[in-house]
């Protein structure tokens, strides 16, 4: 069975990280990189369960991965929460995934947005559980993968305060 690590990247996000840790609970490991917050970030991510990394000033994203222990990461904005089709589609493809099956180059995930208009749903999906070895980045997030296949589910993404 793959084994995931939920990885995210975190400065001052203590309003909206303990929604996101809350449904990770498909994931093996969370790994918080954290980037000198100075609100309760890390303290809420501890108390979650979550090894935090404190990230060097001025390093890349990518130099993080070294933290995760899994075979696939799972990349989230602290914003965003999974959804319980989305944590069950993981849970599914981890026990139906035997080691012999040849794995997905990646996978994408459709992701809704809250805004003041309302909930918007971005019409292409996002690139964001990657195997470990990954190595095409666009910022702090993998690079789309036209041969990603498309978990059921969605991220939510909370912007409004």
């Amino acid at each position: 069975m793959p084994s995931i690590t939920a990885l995210i990247e975190t400065r001052n996000d203590a309003l909206r990280l303990g929604r996101c840790l809350e449904t990770l609970y498909p994931c093996d490991e969370i790994v918080v990189v954290d980037r000198g917050s100075r609100d309760a970030t890390v303290h809420i991510a501890r108390e979650y369960g979550a090894r935090v990394v404190e990230a060097a000033k001025g390093s890349a994203f990518d130099h993080c991965l070294q933290s995760a222990n899994a075979e696939w990461i799972l990349y989230l904005d602290p914003h965003e929460s999974l959804t319980e089709a989305l944590a069950a589609s993981l849970y599914e493809w981890k026990s139906e995934m035997l080691a012999s099956d040849p794995p997905a180059s990646a996978f994408c995930v459709y992701l809704r947005e809250e805004t003041t208009e309302g909930w918007v749903e971005h019409p292409a999906a996002l690139t964001r559980l990657v195997p470990a070895d990954w190595s095409r980045w666009e910022g702090r997030f993998p690079a789309h993968d036209s041969a990603a296949l498309a978990l059921e589910g969605e991220l939510l993404r909370f912007v409004l305060p």
